[in-house]
């Protein structure tokens, strides 16, 4: 849907960015289930294995988990699976919240995630309900890399996202916690802002 406005136009990266994550949470919950060397899978900015293939969308979240179970101790419920892997995520201060809720009466707001299933519909859901809305009241638009079946930094993602909803590079500013993935978008003429451990995205906006 091409969304005509004079406002200016903010895509942010979630995890990193409006999501706090922790990688070794999650390692160390998939190695309590029985999982010897999780952290081969998992990485700060990209997955590996079935985990990448689950952010890509090329299997389901059923396919993931049976692909884990021979890795795992015996009797492993999916719901300890989701768990563990959720676990990857600590969480939304409201605050944050709060900041993309003013941002939006002032700006066309979209999301650009590598994501998968198991936590878009779980946890990432739960974590945007936190000060009473839902993930739709924060967003003009959200595409994540499991719906897609691309995954950044593919130029195939961005390019959803600007045809999806009828942007132009040249309008956007996008805010991604990896250096690679700002190196890609900004091949395809978009502003980027790095948002480094530490920082936060809305001190980070550029005023002009």
């Amino acid at each position: 849907m091409n969304q005509k406005s004079d406002k200016p136009v903010l895509l942010f990266d979630l995890g990193g960015v409006i999501m706090d994550i922790e990688k070794e949470r999650c390692i160390e919950s998939l190695r309590k289930l029985g999982m010897e060397h999780p952290e081969e899978f998992l990485g700060d900015y990209g997955q590996k294995g079935p985990f990448l293939q689950l952010e890509k969308g090329e299997i389901t979240p059923a396919e993931f988990r049976d692909t884990l179970r021979p890795c795992l101790r015996p009797g492993v419920t999916d719901a300890e699976i989701d768990s563990a892997f959720c676990d990857f995520l600590i969480g939304i201060p409201v605050s944050r919240l709060r900041q993309l809720e003013d941002l939006h009466r002032t700006h066309r707001i979209y999301m650009l995630s590598n994501t998968n299933k198991i936590m878009w519909d779980s946890k990432i859901a739960d974590e945007f309900r936190k000060d009473d809305h839902d993930r739709d009241y924060y967003f003009d638009g959200c595409v994540a890399s499991f719906a897609v079946k691309s995954y950044k930094p593919d130029e195939k993602i961005f390019r959803e996202v600007l045809d999806r909803y009828g942007l132009r590079p040249d309008e956007v500013i996008f805010f991604d916690d990896s250096k690679e993935n700002c190196d890609a978008a900004a091949k395809l003429g978009l502003r980027t802002v790095w948002v480094t451990p530490g920082k936060e995205f809305y001190d980070l906006i550029p005023q002009d």
